[in-house]
């Protein structure tokens, strides 16, 4: 047994790649051979060109999706928010998706998911609003759409913003609409394990030109200077802005609003720039994967669960879910390490962040509060399912899981 597992692990089945094009190699030479490293032409061509693949006006590049959660969320305060105000998250996600909401300075509270979707119960936001309350941010998690027309209804008939946490969602659809057009601002993350990466990163995009230049000014510490295009980073050229502060001041160094540092650099964008080029065909790839493990998984249960794709869905090809159901006569830890052994990566799928980490306990949860995240916290395990990927990986981890079913049923 211990030979056979052995020579299986020789082949892996990874969970994440990167893709860096012979573009991008090629621009990461011209910027360090110029110098001009930090913010400038290539990331607002970045922008622009992620704004026209979601189908919206404006993007703001960021240092990480974190951070482009949490400066969605700081717009708010240019809007009426205070400090310590409501953001409502589902329960279960990244922690990032909690982190954020403290570090823009207001209160997660947190509502339980449906077990089926992975998502927020719509059905349970209303009870978890108060006269605090700001917005809602839920999380496409898995790629998986929310239930948007649900949560917009609510938000509007309770004067709420609506930011997508759209961190693992690229290509992700919802009846017919892209994610990241669905609410009042969407944030990307850009993270290496991510269809679009810039190795680190994040994007917010919206309509809003308003929304836009606030965030351009928060990524820069809250100064003053919020144009589209900066015509100091892109070419040292003249800016007839520079010096209409009041007293006429430079308004670089004039601060607006409490801000953050979180910008973007030029060789990050030169890594996403090369992945935009290529974004039709990951995507294609990544869903052929997504596509096949969904329907060839159904033959696992009623041991094991996936996510299935309704008809008015698209998912975002992110990882493949799989959840441990009751009764299966074994847990999340044991079939995790046969697949382990056997060289297939796999990762948790998160945890219920008010009950299940730790750094949340201040808030005073207690263990039940959400049972549907607890639930999936503990069961749940998700593999990859990126471009570089053939059907022999997903064979392979569809064959060690017959077999780990196989023994457990002593078939």
């Amino acid at each position: 047994m211990i030979k056979k597992r052995n020579a299986r692990s020789a082949f892996k089945v990874t969970f994440g790649t990167i893709s860096i094009s012979d573009r991008s190699k090629r621009l990461i030479k011209d910027i360090l051979d110029s110098n001009r490293v930090s913010g400038g032409k290539y990331v607002r061509e970045f922008e622009k060109r992620f704004a026209g693949l979601i189908g919206v006006k404006e993007a703001v590049a960021l240092s990480s999706g974190t951070d482009a959660d949490a400066l969605a969320l700081a717009v708010l305060y240019d809007l009426g928010a205070e400090r310590n105000d409501d953001i409502i998250v589902p329960a279960l996600s990244f922690v990032a998706t909690g982190n954020s909401v403290l570090q823009a300075g207001f209160n997660p509270v947190f509502v339980d998911i449906d077990r089926g979707t992975l998502n927020i119960d719509p059905l349970k936001i209303e009870k978890a609003i108060t006269g605090k309350t700001r917005a809602i941010m839920p999380v496409h998690l898995m790629g998986k759409p929310a239930a948007m027309d649900e949560i917009n209804k609510i938000a509007k008939r309770h004067k709420l913003f609506v930011i997508e946490d759209a961190a693992e969602a690229h290509g992700a659809k919802y009846k017919g609409r892209k994610i990241g057009t669905l609410g009042d601002m969407a944030a990307f993350s850009l993270y290496v394990a991510h269809i679009i990466t810039t190795i680190e990163g994040g994007v917010v995009v919206t309509n809003n030109a308003r929304f836009a230049g606030i965030l351009r000014s928060l990524r820069s510490h809250g100064r003053a200077c919020k144009c589209e295009r900066c015509v100091l980073n892109v070419s040292s050229g003249y800016c007839p802005k520079r010096f209409k502060g009041a007293a006429k001041d430079d308004i670089r160094f004039v601060f607006e609003r409490i801000g953050y540092s979180s910008k973007m650099n030029e060789l990050e964008a030169a890594v996403g720039l090369g992945n935009i080029d290529e974004y039709g065909k990951i995507v294609e790839a990544r869903r052929a994967n997504l596509k096949y493990l969904m329907k060839e998984f159904r033959k696992f249960r009623p041991y094991l669960l996936s996510i299935d794709e309704e008809s008015y869905e698209r998912i975002g090809p992110h990882a493949f879910p799989v959840i441990v159901q009751e009764n299966a006569g074994f847990g999340r830890n044991e079939i995790v390490g046969y697949l382990e052994a056997s060289g297939i990566e796999t990762r948790t799928l998160f945890s219920s962040m008010p009950t299940q980490c730790a750094g949340f306990e201040y808030l005073g949860y207690k263990e039940g509060d959400f049972p549907n995240a607890e639930y999936i916290g503990n069961n749940g395990f998700h593999v990859g399912v990126h471009q570089d990927l053939t059907k022999r990986h997903l064979d392979h981890f569809l064959g060690r899981i017959a077999e780990f079913l196989d023994k457990k049923s002593g078939r």
